[in-house]
């Protein structure tokens, strides 16, 4: 069995969390007010949202990693003795970077590629390639390897809870008119990361602090029968609040750790500072 190599997108967040140097990173860029920055490289999630705040009608847009680079990726892990790698990408419901991924991958002339589509974003497809990476160094398959990240899909749930709908709708998540309507009934629509790797809107709340709330419950309604279960919480310019709900979480007793993990600009810039996301996977 050859060796196997381990990529994952930036959306995963995966550049805020402690991994190892050998397994890749491909990352989105961000377009502010007309200047290119590469996702976490050129910007980190901190400056970006203090940059929104600041200036909230600045000219923002993302465009999903090139073919070109990708395919520049796979080359050198298969000149660096990668016989074969899987690269993790968010889902193709919300970016083309998996149809970038598998596009590159029809080009490479040495070694394979199998492009996974993880169906969500953020820290699930963060735990998926730091699974695979971990399975691929104890000498695992490329279908063993596959069979695990199948599993973390079918046994996770990410809840997000925005602040406004204004980047929803500058980003096309929804229609002018709904969030036309949205804003002027002050709504605060609760959404779901579904299991076709959709942003869906569930419910649709008057406040803030009622849509966080209804996320707590959901989530921990879903939990509290499970055990093994890797709990985190998503934060944009709100990580005192991030912590409030985390503190709020471990006082159930089933609950016994709960991570918090940034969400990367160019996620972030369709949510919008004061989005707060809370998920989980069933390990």
């Amino acid at each position: 069995m050859g060796k196997i190599g381990i990529a994952v997108c930036g959306n995963s967040g995966i550049d805020y969390l402690k991994h190892e140097k050998d397994l890749r990173v491909f990352r989105s860029h961000l377009l502010l007010d007309g200047k290119e920055y590469e996702d976490f490289v050129d910007i980190n999630a901190d400056d970006f949202y203090k940059t929104l705040v600041a200036t909230p009608d600045i000219p923002a847009s993302t465009a999903q990693t090139s073919t070109g680079v990708l395919l520049e990726m796979y080359e050198a892990m298969v000149a660096e003795g990668f016989d074969d790698i899987i690269a993790i990408t968010i889902s193709q419901k919300l970016s083309g970077t998996y149809q970038n991924a598998v596009l590159a991958a029809k080009m490479l002339e040495k070694g394979r590629v199998t492009v996974y589509d993880s169906q969500s974003l953020t820290y699930v497809e963060a735990k998926m390639a730091l699974e695979a990476y971990r399975l691929s160094k104890a000498g695992k398959s490329v279908e063993q390897i596959v069979a695990r990240l199948d599993e973390i899909k079918a046994n996770n749930h990410i809840y997000v809870a925005v602040d406004t709908l204004k980047y929803l709708v500058k980003g096309g998540r929804v229609s002018n008119i709904a969030g036309l309507l949205g804003t002027m009934l002050k709504l605060k629509p609760l959404l779901e990361v579904s299991k076709d790797g959709k942003v869906e809107t569930i419910e649709k709340i008057r406040t803030t602090t009622k849509a966080r709330q209804t996320m707590i419950e959901r989530l921990v309604e879903e939990v509290k029968d499970k055990t093994n279960v890797e709990i985190f919480v998503i934060y944009t310019n709100n990580q005192d609040d991030a912590g409030a709900i985390r503190t709020q979480l471990l006082a159930y007793p089933f609950i016994k750790e709960v991570k918090l993990v940034p969400l990367t600009p160019v996620v972030g810039c369709h949510a919008g500072p004061g989005t707060l996301g809370l998920g989980y996977v069933i390990q």
